[in-house]
């Protein structure tokens, strides 16, 4: 007996120092010296140099001249820096609400075996496929007043000037992000909704469940990661929109558009004030950090081990 099991124990660590992967060691840092050096040269080095601009006052010819605290004190009583945050943030909240279920239903819809689905899947990311700035061209001109779609749709649109007022103006700049950034979204989502295993499908089928059910009990559970992982990238893009609002609506009507990186947009390259436009530039990445990390740290997503979705 007793010999039986020591062949036994024997057999076992013979086969743990066998299986594959046994006793391998991990790439070393030099594997990691080239993105480390990417990373400190393109990020970290002009992250500097606009922290040390935010305290100085430089009109981007001459010398910077330290000021101390004034940009900073400046901003803070700034009005119109107040309404860009706030205008961000809705709008980021604006991206996200309406984003989100659209790229879930339709990564999930991608993710199956529909007939022509290749297809309709190739013809609806073509939005993805554009720039910002193509797309926002093309969205002026469909949107003209004069000569665009509302102007033959006056019992739908009124005057047909959407942009003429904050929440027509919020609202085609909700709309656009929508049409533009949603194809990206549910790529995402179908990859998720593939990695999916198949024998939970099949459980819940022999339970008796439809697929409404499946959706809401087995999909949505699964894809928690994927819908986290998002979110986040939602966020960072609202926080972050410029193009749309620069060649649409330009900060307007007044300043109910100006967003937070148009209004360093502004202050920079139209004012020539490169101290308060690094010092809004350190404003929006402490604020896209912060709720990057609030969402990682509230969603759990920090705390997960498992490498399958949903785990």
């Amino acid at each position: 007996m007793t010999s039986l099991a020591t062949s036994r124990g024997a057999a076992g660590r013979a086969a743990r120092r066998t299986r594959p992967g046994a006793g391998a060691t991990r790439p070393g840092f030099v594997w990691a010296l080239p993105a480390a050096v990417f990373f400190l040269l393109f990020a970290l080095t002009p992250l500097l140099l606009v922290v040390v601009l935010s305290f100085t006052s430089w009109d981007g010819i001459g010398e910077p001249r330290f000021n101390g605290l004034d940009n900073w004190t400046a901003l803070i009583h700034d009005p119109v820096m107040l309404q860009s945050i706030w205008t961000t943030l809705l709008l980021t909240v604006l991206g996200v609400v309406t984003q989100t279920p659209v790229s879930i239903l339709l990564g999930v819809w991608a993710a199956g075996r529909q007939r022509n689905r290749a297809v309709l899947s190739a013809i609806y990311f073509v939005p993805l496929l554009l720039s910002a700035t193509a797309v926002s061209v093309v969205w002026r001109a469909v949107l003209d007043p004069n000569f665009g779609v509302p102007a033959e749709l006056t019992w739908l649109f009124g005057d047909g000037n959407l942009l003429g007022t904050r929440s027509g103006a919020i609202g085609v700049l909700t709309f656009v992000g929508v049409w533009q950034f949603t194809p990206l979204h549910a790529l995402i989502y179908q990859g998720g909704a593939r990695a999916i295993p198949q024998v939970l499908y099949q459980a819940a089928a022999v339970d008796g469940a439809g697929r409404v059910r499946q959706f809401f009990h087995i999909t949505l559970p699964q894809l928690r990661n994927t819908v986290i992982t998002s979110m986040i990238l939602m966020v960072v893009g609202g926080l972050t929109t410029f193009d749309t609002v620069l060649i649409l609506t330009q900060g307007g009507p007044g300043n109910d558009t100006t967003v937070t990186a148009y209004y360093m947009y502004q202050k920079a390259f139209k004012g020539f004030d490169f101290g308060v436009g690094s010092a809004i530039a350190l404003v929006l990445v402490v604020v896209a950090t912060l709720i990057s990390l609030v969402v990682v740290r509230v969603s759990g997503y920090d705390k997960m081990r498992g490498t399958t979705e949903g785990l």
